[in-house]
């Protein structure tokens, strides 16, 4: 007995009316603006294809040395570059070589993405407090609606495949480089922009100058955890035809394959270890160079 049972007068005409309608308007919508849309999207499938092949044909020395040397430009850590190395060279002795590199693609792509349209929103919400209150209740609802509901009008829209997978991953990933720029811009010292001011610097100089600057540790820390949701939404964009660590994983779950769900799964770990590490070690060394500046 549900709701309606209990209270019959209520009726279920309206609900249903209410239902039918919204999907037939959105149905109507993919029918009309689909193609549209796919068209505006296909320049990022492209680029999504020519980087997955890119990173699948290119010979595995020739990427475990550029992995290194990114992960020694981030970290300065020797240990952290034998260590990501290491779980390279584990991850293709296993065979998931040509997953990993399509996980990589994925995130790569989705992470550049967030950027982009994350610093420039997390700025806007900085510089007024009206736009703060205007996207604030959307980056709660992206971060608190199950990923499946929105994964619904993506998939009615655009079909199944690149694309789709990697907006639901930027639906999921985008909030906290927002949040965290926006963070870290409001917290720069009222003191700092007043002597600024002060030396003659507009609003541009300011920004770029000083405020961004300053904020790079927080903005850092909202591209880490940008990463790690990303990651996180390897296996659910698998289902709508993301290759990857996530298609082995759902397979895995599919036909109760313990070792290969284990051994993908620990791969995404090893994956959103490296990141999340080298990372956090850049992040310390811009802090550490913030707090240099401060004591000259």
């Amino acid at each position: 007995m549900d709701f309606f049972d209990e209270f019959p007068s209520l009726g279920r005409t309206p609900l249903r009316e209410m239902k039918k309608s919204i999907d037939a308007g959105f149905r109507s919508f993919s029918r009309e603006y689909g193609d549209a849309l796919e068209s505006f999207f296909n320049p990022l499938l492209k680029f999504m294809v020519w980087f997955e092949k890119l990173l699948i044909n290119t010979p595995w020395p020739i990427i475990l040395l550029c992995v290194g040397a990114l992960a020694w430009l981030g970290s300065r850590n020797y240990k952290l570059v034998a260590g990501t190395v290491g779980a390279f060279v584990v991850i293709g002795y296993f065979g998931m070589w040509e997953d990993t590199m399509a996980t990589l693609a994925i995130i790569s792509v989705a992470t550049i993405v967030c950027i982009g349209i994350g610093i420039p929103a997390g700025i806007l919400m900085a510089r007024s407090n009206r736009i703060q209150a205007i996207i604030t209740p959307i980056l709660d609802v992206m971060q608190t609606i199950p990923s499946f509901v929105y994964l619904i009008p993506v998939v009615m829209l655009l079909c199944i495949g690149k694309v789709p997978g990697l907006l639901a991953v930027c639906i999921y990933a985008l909030p906290p480089i927002v949040r965290l720029t926006n963070l870290g811009i409001r917290l720069v010292d009222a003191d700092i922009m007043e002597a600024s001011t002060a030396f003659g610097a507009n609003y541009k100089q300011r920004l770029w100058g000083v405020q961004v600057p300053l904020a790079l540790p927080n903005i850092f820390a909202g591209v880490n955890q940008t990463i790690m949701m990303a990651l996180a939404m390897v296996v659910i964009a698998s289902m709508i035809g993301v290759k990857g660590l996530g298609v082995a994983v759902l397979r895995a779950i599919s036909n109760q394959y313990l070792a290969l769900g284990l051994m993908n799964g620990l791969a995404i770990v090893a994956l959103a270890i490296i990141f999340d590490r080298v990372s956090q070690q850049y992040g310390k060394r811009l802090q550490k160079h913030r707090e240099g500046g401060h004591g000259v």
